[in-house]
């Protein structure tokens, strides 16, 4: 592998253990991800800054869903003292999991003022265990309406990976790695560790928190609506200067009812509420990755005023636009 000049000396912190509790059946992507990201980070630093530790229910191996076994260097009940743990969950949830043990776990550490974190599923053990209420989280975008259903108390986002305080979560895959380049990067002297270690992966661009995770329309409704999927794309170029109802209808060859129809019955919205969504997730990308105006912001994405913006993103996100700037400048 070629390697990038060194990355420069820096104050010698001290190694941060980081424990991984694999669930049975456990996302190997998301696992090897973040662990592997971690020991390029030690290279990078040319210092050990994160010492690993696999974690299990017990010492037997632990099977992961691609069928790979894998040997926990411990048991949770014996497990050393720790700064992170990260909870690597299963695809699908596995919920019959003997859980009493966990969750005393899980909350134990709580007291101890670990931080905790769920890498894909791993954000349902946290919720079951009490311990995501008040703060906001993420999980893969298969299994949000769930945790939804399981626990509407919490705040549930669709970003690649929210830190909020000591809870770290991820929607897994290989967001794993965006997630554990952005905690390398918070230590000192950590912004050009992270970029080598980056370098070191291959990775040329390490996605920032306020990425959303992106579920194809294709990847929910397969190949059976064409129509709706062309309605979806032409919205979705035509973010500036909406095009009406009557429009996007006459276009795809459909009446308006029947298009309200399909978007009821396949996106369990109207098209005017989806439509509306599509505005504002561009704007909220616009506003957290950008310092342009508000009112240039909400032009930019078809509101013809900031007050009428201001109302529907506080609607839909649940903080103002300037709230939810400011809360992304202190963090």
């Amino acid at each position: 592998m070629a390697r990038s000049a060194a990355a420069p000396a820096v104050n010698h912190a001290p190694i941060k253990t980081v424990g991984l509790l694999v669930i049975p059946n456990f996302t190997t992507i998301g696992f090897a991800s973040t662990i592997e990201t971690l020991r390029m980070a030690n290279m990078a630093a040319r210092r050990e800054m994160f010492r690993t530790l696999i974690i299990g229910p017990s010492l037997e191996p632990v099977t992961a869903s691609n069928g790979m076994r894998i040997l926990p260097d411990c048991a949770m009940q014996d497990a050393p003292k720790l700064d992170i743990l990260l909870v690597v969950g299963a695809n699908p949830i596995v919920s019959h999991l003997s859980s009493r043990p966990l969750l005393n776990w899980l909350r134990k550490l709580a007291l101890e003022r670990v931080t905790l974190g769920g890498i894909c599923t791993g954000s349902y053990w946290l919720a079951r265990a009490g311990l995501l209420k008040g703060y906001r989280c993420t999980i893969h975008w298969e299994d949000i309406e769930t945790l939804k259903d399981h626990f509407p108390g919490i705040i549930i986002s669709h970003q690649l990976f929210e830190l909020d305080r000591d809870r770290y979560t991820c929607s897994g895959g290989v967001a794993s790695m965006d997630m554990t380049l952005q905690l390398i990067a918070r230590e000192p002297g950590g912004r050009e560790i992270a970029a080598h270690a980056a370098e070191l992966l291959l990775c040329d661009r390490a996605r920032s928190a306020q990425e959303q995770q992106r579920v194809p329309l294709r990847q929910k409704l397969g190949t059976s609506q064409p129509k709706l999927s062309q309605v979806v794309a032409i919205m979705e170029a035509n973010l500036e200067e909406p095009v009406s109802l009557e429009e996007l209808a006459r276009f795809n060859d459909v009446s308006v009812r029947q298009l309200e129809r399909l978007f009821h019955k396949h996106l369990q919205r109207t098209p005017s509420q989806y439509y509306l969504e599509l505005r504002l997730a561009r704007a909220r990308g616009l506003l957290l990755r950008s310092e342009s105006p508000v009112r240039d912001i909400a032009l930019a994405c078809g509101f013809v005023s900031a007050a009428h913006f201001s109302k529907c993103y506080s609607r839909l996100f649940g903080v103002s636009p300037m709230g939810d700037r400011k809360h992304i400048a202190l963090h």
